[in-house]
C-alpha cells in the first residue's frame, strides 16, 4: 500500500501505540520505555487487522523511529506511521532514516508530518520559529525529502532554511515510488502545505459540517498543484464501545469522571490547556461549544475537559453503531480512521475483534451500492 492507495476493502485503519501504558485515565509511571508493553500493543494491532500504527512525537519521549524498528521486528504485517517534526533533523538524514526503517520493516514505513502547534513545546527542542515560519520550513523540508527519495543521483538545494550540495540518494525505500506522507495541521498555513505535499491529510474528530468544510479547503489547496484527486483524508477518534448503547454512554461518562480525578481542574487551568495555540485543538473546542453530544454519536465532553490537547473526541455506542457513524464520515470523503482507546491495549484488541470488521462490512456494502448505481 503506497501513497494514496487504499486496502482492497476500501478503508484504512490506523491505531496508536505507546512505549508504556498511559492515557488520560492511566497516568504514566515507571521507566519511559516498557519493551514488553510496546511489543504487546504492536502485536495486538497486527493481529487485529490494523493497517498502520501511529507512533507519536513528544518533546520528552523516546525516539519514534527506533520504537518503530523494534516493534517491526516483532510484527508481521502492520505498518508504522511515525510522527516527525521538521526542523530538528536535517531533511537529508531524515530521508535516509525513514528509508532505512522501510527497508528493515519490509516496506511498512510512513511519515506523519507535525510542524508543531505549541511554542512552549517547540522551545524544549530549541525551535524558536513562529507558526507561519514553521510551516514555510516544512514546505521546504518536504520538498527536499521528496527530491531525495525520487532522485537517481546527488541532490542540490538552495533555499531559505536549507542549503544542500550533493545529497546522497543511495538508501532507497521498498515502497514505490516512495513512502507515504501523512500530514497534520489545521491553520491556513498548514492547509497550504498539505495541499502541496500530503498523500493523506489528517484531522481530529469533528462534526460533519466541520469535516465537509476542511476537506473542501484542503482539496482547493491541492487543486492549485493538480493534486485534488490524489489526496486522501484521515479522521481521528477515541471510540468508546459497549454491548449496549446505554452501557457505552455510561462508560463514556465514567471515563470523563476518571479524567477529572486524574487531572483536576487546577492542573488544567495552570497549564493553560484551555487556551491551545494550535488550530486543530481550537476546532475541537468549537465542536465542544455546541454541547457534549453535538450530533449523533459524537461526544465532545472529554475534549472540553482536557482543553482538546490532542485527539480527544469520541464516538460512543455499540460496535455496529460506531461503525455506522464511521460510514457517515466515509460518505463525506474520509477513507482513513485513526483510532485509539482510553484503555489503549484492551481497546485495541476489542476494536480488532468487533469495530474493524463491522466497519469494513458496511464500507463493502456501500461500495457495492455505488457500483450498482454506476451500472444503471
Amino acid at each position: 500500500m503506497t501513497l494514496n492507495t487504499l486496502p482492497a476493502d476500501g478503508v484504512e485503519f490506523i491505531g496508536m501505540i505507546q512505549p508504556r501504558q498511559q492515557s488520560e485515565i492511566h497516568p504514566a509511571s515507571g521507566p519511559a520505555i516498557d519493551p514488553g508493553y510496546l511489543i504487546a500493543s504492536a502485536q495486538a494491532h497486527d493481529e487485529g487487522g490494523f493497517d498502520r500504527i501511529l507512533i507519536g512525537w513528544y518533546s520528552n519521549g523516546p525516539d519514534g523511529l527506533q520504537l518503530a524498528a523494534h516493534a517491526a521486528a516483532h510484527t508481521k504485517k502492520v505498518g508504522f506511521l511515525v510522527a516527525h517534526r521538521p526542523g530538528f533533523q536535517a531533511p537529508t538524514t531524515a530521508a535516509r532514516a525513514f528509508n532505512t526503517l522501510d527497508q528493515l520493516s519490509g516496506g511498512r514505513a510512513a511519515l506523519h508530518t507535525i510542524s508543531g502547534g505549541d511554542d512552549i513545546d517547540q522551545a524544549r527542542d530549541g525551535d524558536w520559529l513562529g507558526k507561519d515560519d514553521r510551516y514555510a520550513r516544512t514546505d521546504e523540508y518536504l520538498s527536499i525529502l521528496k527530491s531525495i527519495w525520487a532522485a537517481e543521483g546527488p541532490v542540490d538545494h538552495e533555499g531559505t532554511y536549507y542549503r544542500i550540495k550533493g545529497a546522497s540518494s543511495e538508501v532507497r525505500s521498498v515502497q514505490s515510488p516512495r513512502i507515504p506522507l501523512y500530514f497534520g495541521g489545521a491553520s491556513d498555513a498548514a492547509l497550504r502545505v498539505a495541499g502541496k505535499h500530503a498523500d493523506v491529510y489528517a484531522l481530529w474528530g469533528e462534526t460533519h459540517a466541520q469535516v465537509r468544510e476542511i476537506i473542501a479547503r484542503v482539496r482547493a489547496e491541492a487543486a492549485k498543484h493538480g493534486r485534488q484527486e490524489q489526496i486522501r483524508f484521515s479522521l481521528s477518534f477515541r471510540p468508546i464501545l459497549a454491548d449496549t448503547e446505554d452501557a457505552a454512554w455510561g462508560r463514556a461518562e465514567a471515563i470523563l469522571e476518571r479524567i477529572r480525578k486524574v487531572r483536576g481542574k487546577a492542573i488544567l487551568d495552570q497549564s493553560g490547556a484551555r487556551h491551545p495555540q494550535n488550530a486543530g485543538s481550537q476546532r475541537l473546542l468549537d465542536a465542544a461549544a455546541l454541547g457534549d453530544r453535538p450530533e449523533g454519536r459524537l461526544y465532545t465532553a472529554i475534549a472540553r475537559e482536557t482543553g482538546a490537547r490532542g485527539n480527544t473526541t469520541a464516538l460512543v455506542g455499540t460496535p455496529e453503531q460506531v461503525a455506522e457513524a464511521f460510514l457517515e464520515y466515509y460518505d463525506l470523503g474520509v477513507t482513513t480512521f485513526l483510532i485509539r482507546g482510553f484503555d489503549p491495549l484492551e481497546d485495541a484488541v476489542e476494536y480488532g475483534r468487533s469495530l474493524l470488521p463491522a466497519t469494513k462490512r458496511l464500507v463493502a456494502q456501500r461500495l457495492a451500492q455505488r457500483v450498482q448505481v454506476a451500472a444503471e
